[in-house]
């Protein structure tokens, strides 16, 4: 029988508190598109794609083995992406974040898995299939302080997309790493 595989990711998960400050404000103002449920807020740091199960094990061992700082990341920027992505980006993304992401990248490369090629663009996707912005004033600044990351898998089902955590990382300040049930 085939190896069954998961849609897997490394993310910044939004932290509840902030995620329905986000989500309040994104309620309160006429923004266009397809809104991201407020529980599915994240940052992708790296999108793996479909994974062999096999390879999990291997995946959560390299993302132990990372060691990086906690930061505040400031989302202050709202903007669309011509694929009609609407989304909250940093104007100045961390260098703690950055070199997080390197990290990761580099994890995966000794793995032998599929890294994306494309520019980072550090951001919170709030909504799809946005029509452009008109008359939309700035955003706040939302603070984030980031203390840990994780590795979700993404399912779709009848209710929507959801995320499953399978791990979680602490950025030097907690003395815990979880693993979840895949």
């Amino acid at each position: 029988m085939p190896d069954r595989s998961l849609r897997l990711f490394f993310a910044l998960p939004c932290p509840p508190p902030l995620a329905e400050r986000i989500g309040r404000w994104r309620d309160d103002q006429p923004l266009p598109g397809r809104q991201v449920a407020t529980a599915n807020l994240h940052l992708t740091l790296a999108f793996l794609g479909q994974v062999p199960s096999a390879r999990l094990e291997a995946l959560l061992d390299m993302a132990a083995a990372i060691e990086a700082a906690p930061f505040d990341l400031c989302l202050d920027r709202l903007l669309r992406w011509r694929n009609g992505i609407l989304l909250l980006a940093p104007s100045q993304p961390p260098g703690a974040l950055l070199r997080l992401r390197r990290a990761l990248r580099s994890g995966l490369a000794e793995l032998e898995l599929p890294v994306e090629t494309r520019p980072f663009s550090a951001h919170l996707t709030l909504a799809r299939d946005a029509a452009p912005l008109e008359d939309i004033p700035p955003p706040p600044t939302f603070v984030w302080q980031v203390d840990h990351f994780s590795l979700f898998c993404s399912q779709n089902d009848a209710a929507g997309v959801r995320y499953r955590t399978l791990g979680r990382w602490a950025l030097c300040g907690e003395d815990s790493n979880e693993r979840f049930a895949p």
